[in-house]
């Protein structure tokens, strides 16, 4: 029976730090933000990932506090769009001007780090 509680437990901890995670990375809107002018801000995510929750409602907040830069996600274990962006692991921050990447991160969840990254490419 504690077994049984020890699972649930795990399971609904890991819950609390889920928050709703869908791919929203699409190639040609990608290219045309950039054509625009725009940043463009890659994330990667995976399943019952908390460092990816964590990292996600800092760019959930960043996409309406800063212009001009258009915010996309996506699982890590689509292998078409990782490794069009040669993307390995969950928590990949990734921005892009001009249609280059100018900068990219794994497991960063910080607030200010991530604020300055934004702030530096805008």
């Amino acid at each position: 029976m504690q077994k049984i509680l020890i699972i649930l437990f795990c399971v609904f901890s890991f819950n609390a730090f889920a928050m709703e995670k869908k791919t929203t990375f699409n190639k040609e809107l990608f290219d045309k933000v950039q054509s625009d002018g725009k940043v463009a801000i890659v994330s990667s995510w995976i399943k019952y990932c908390s460092s990816c929750a964590s990292q996600m409602k800092v760019l959930n907040k960043a996409k309406n506090e800063f212009d001009n830069i258009e915010y996309f996600t996506f699982e890590v274990t689509n292998r078409e769009i990782a490794e069009l962006l040669n993307v390995q692991y969950q928590t990949t921050l990734l921005i892009f001007k001009d249609n280059k990447e100018i900068y990219r991160s794994v497991g960063e969840t910080t607030k200010e780090l991530i604020y300055e990254a934004i702030r530096s490419s805008i």
